[in-house]
């Protein structure tokens, strides 16, 4: 049989017939490793049953809010438009999960033309990393927008960007495309999830953290996310709102 032999073993009684597989290219058998076909489909049905119960989760959050939120909404809004009669909303690009851009929605806690300002501030950067830019006593901030930015209320519009499937809850927070363009392949990999409105970082120093150290707290929480993960980030985000930790 093509150099292929049967043994017989007296003592158990048993025939040994060899792998055809892999005697006929001279391999050891047990130097191949087994296909783990089934542990990959087993990770990816667990992803895909997480990302639908938090993609429930998401929904089920930003309806039952709403009768909270609302008249929160309203309140601010009105705030806004009373300070100097411009845009209650702040929208840009961000950049979401696999890179893709979408608008991103902030209530302005800014003056007017606050983005053209910017670069005149770009040397007055708190952050030594050019991928962020963050100054405590940003002079383009209004008195009220310090107050919506302390507390976090500056990002309730997010719940429409939540309800659209462009953010989630939990997740890295999205980034601007001018800062991707400085990415390294390591720091890409936080765009590999959709982006949410708290994330691990948020709850360990929001803005004080380096760069660096946001996106290794950002790959920690990819690499070990669950709904229980993104239960706690939740229930530890309202502490780290309240007080303000790292907020500016």
């Amino acid at each position: 049989m093509s150099g292929h032999s049967l043994s017989y073993s007296a003592k158990s009684g048993t025939i040994a017939v060899p792998d055809l597989r892999t005697s006929a290219i001279g391999l050891d058998p047990a130097a191949i490793p087994a296909t783990p076909v089934a542990e990959q489909y087993a990770g990816a049905l667990r992803v895909q049953t997480y990302e639908m119960v938090k993609r429930g989760i998401d929904i089920a959050v930003c309806v039952l809010s709403l009768p909270f939120v609302v008249p929160i909404f309203a309140l601010i809004a009105l705030i806004i438009w009373l300070q100097d009669r411009g845009p209650i909303l702040y929208t840009h690009d961000r950049v979401g999960k696999d890179e893709r851009v979408f608008r991103f929605y902030k209530f302005r806690s800014m003056i007017r033309d606050a983005d053209r300002l910017k670069d005149q501030l770009a040397q007055l950067n708190e952050h030594v990393d050019p991928r962020t830019f963050k100054m405590k006593r940003d002079p383009r901030i209004t008195p009220f927008g310090r107050i919506l930015r302390r507390a976090s209320l500056d990002e309730l519009p997010q719940l429409i960007n939540i309800l659209k499937g462009d953010m989630t809850l939990v997740g890295p927070r999205p980034p601007l495309p001018r800062e991707v363009e400085l990415y390294s392949d390591e720091d890409r990999r936080r765009l590999k999830v959709t982006p949410g409105l708290t994330c691990l970082w948020q709850i360990r120093g929001r803005s004080k953290l380096a760069f660096n150290e946001q996106v290794r707290l950002d790959i920690e929480y990819i690499e070990s996310r669950s709904v229980l993960r993104d239960l706690e980030i939740l229930v530890q985000t309202v502490p780290a709102v309240v007080l303000g930790r790292g907020a500016y």
